[in-house]
């Protein structure tokens, strides 16, 4: 595994390697929400609806790697990116905020040391989720929450 840089995630994002852009994600899997964007105001609303390859319990994508394959919709961040898809991202989310130029909370397991406290913290998805494939997407509607903050 390639080391990471010391405190790489105060540095511009085009400058991280694809390691570090990976380690800064800060597993909420707010992400994973099924969202409905209003065609003409474009604002974004979140369901409590998740992507059919989410763990609930881990808040992580259980094929992650080969994602787009099963979710051809799904959205690939990255550097590149990130200015025209950070507005579908929760408001928390690490790499929003860091695409903003504003540090990391203290939940984010950089800054604690512990991938649990994002769960700790409730500032995860887990376990209050429902699987898209038990909701027909006429109802999400009917599943729309605050965002996640």
């Amino acid at each position: 595994m390639t080391a990471l840089r010391p405190k790489f995630w105060e540095l511009p994002l085009n400058r991280l390697t694809p390691v570090e852009w990976e380690e800064l994600c800060d597993g909420c899997g707010k992400c994973c929400l099924n969202k409905l964007e209003d065609e003409e105001t474009g604002e974004i609303a979140f369901t409590r609806i998740a992507c059919r390859l989410l763990d609930n319990d881990t808040c992580a994508c259980a094929q992650y790697e080969i994602r787009l394959q099963f979710v051809p919709e799904c959205i690939h961040l990255s550097p590149q990116n990130i200015d025209k898809t950070a507005y579908f991202m929760p408001a928390t989310c690490a790499y929003r905020l860091r695409a903003d130029g504003n540090p990391l909370p203290d939940w984010h397991h950089l800054i604690s040391g512990s991938r649990d406290t994002v769960h700790s913290a409730g500032q995860s998805v887990q376990g209050w989720t429902l699987p898209e494939f038990e909701v027909p997407e006429e109802d999400w509607e009917n599943h729309l929450i605050q965002e996640p903050c």
